[in-house]
């Protein structure tokens, strides 16, 4: 399912002394399939636009286009209930919007909701804990006798029951330590690979933008400031430091390694493999 914002403008709390634009001129496709990550300071637009892609909020101006349904500023669309169960957003902290007293329920809560049947959203639960690498036997568990990594990947099945094109990732690692983190990326990534589902990833991590997206957007001050692959974004580290921003470890050690030696290297490196291989190519090719 493919998403197109058009000129969109999100103003919070409108007509009131308090009236703040969030996000202005917001011009993205997100072709079906696409793993996008979104980056950029705190109070950049990055929350603001992409509670657009399911509709938690709707533009004040401009249009967005979800699959079949378009919404556009001043209008109500009555497709938002097949929108937001096509487009599933995963929190900061989903874990703590688990209720109910088992695993299962937890799980199913969110398909019956929207009129499947118990059976139905039974055999989704199973599916779905399968999904995130848990085991069956936690279904008929309570979730709060869970590890807070068990949680937050029961948490993310309740998403993935509900059978999304799209899944919305808000600083999804938030809290976790270096192999949590990693091991729910990994997971992010296998399910994109095997379900084709498209993910938009909202992160802190210059690593994880580098290594799982396709492609990179900066969010600054409220609009697009770039759009990219992660080789084009990273390529002028200088950019991104006079935003503000940081860039992955080893783009920042190649990037002081050439100033100190005064080189070029021919690529903009995105893992420390490869630029172990581009380094040994420039000496090769400069006789050491």
């Amino acid at each position: 399912m493919d998403i197109t914002l058009q000129q969109v403008e999100y103003r919070y709390q409108v007509g009131t002394p308090f009236e703040r634009r969030a996000i202005y001129d917001i011009d993205l496709d997100i072709p079906h399939g696409t793993y996008l990550a979104v980056i950029g300071h705190t109070g950049s637009g990055k929350s603001t636009l992409i509670q657009h892609l399911n509709a938690l909020l709707q533009p004040t101006k401009g249009t967005v286009t979800i699959g079949d349904t378009n919404i556009q500023a001043g209008k109500k669309e009555r497709q938002i209930r097949q929108v937001r169960q096509k487009v599933g957003i995963v929190f900061q902290f989903p874990e703590h919007q688990l209720f109910e007293e088992t695993v299962e329920k937890d799980i199913c809560f969110g398909p019956m909701n929207f009129g499947v049947s118990e059976d139905e959203a039974r055999e989704r639960a199973r599916k779905a804990i399968e999904l995130v690498g848990l085991s069956e036997d936690l279904l008929s568990k309570s979730p709060f006798e869970l590890s807070g990594g068990q949680m937050r990947r029961v948490a993310i099945a309740g998403v993935l029951a509900m059978k999304p094109n799209v899944l919305v990732l808000d600083e999804p690692t938030a809290g976790l330590d270096p192999k949590g983190r990693k091991d729910i990326m990994d997971m992010f990534y296998r399910l994109h690979q095997e379900e084709r589902l498209s993910i938009v990833l909202v992160t802190h991590s210059m690593e994880d933008a580098a290594k799982y997206a396709d492609e990179i957007i900066i969010m600054h001050k409220g609009t697009i400031h770039k759009r990219g692959t992660p080789t084009e974004i990273f390529h002028s580290p200088e950019e991104l430091l006079q935003l503000g921003l940081d860039v992955p470890d080893v783009v920042r050690f190649q990037y002081q390694l050439e100033k100190k030696l005064g080189i070029q290297l021919n690529t903009r490196c995105l893992s420390i493999e490869q630029l172990a291989e581009e380094i040994q190519r420039w000496m090769g090719g400069n006789g050491r």
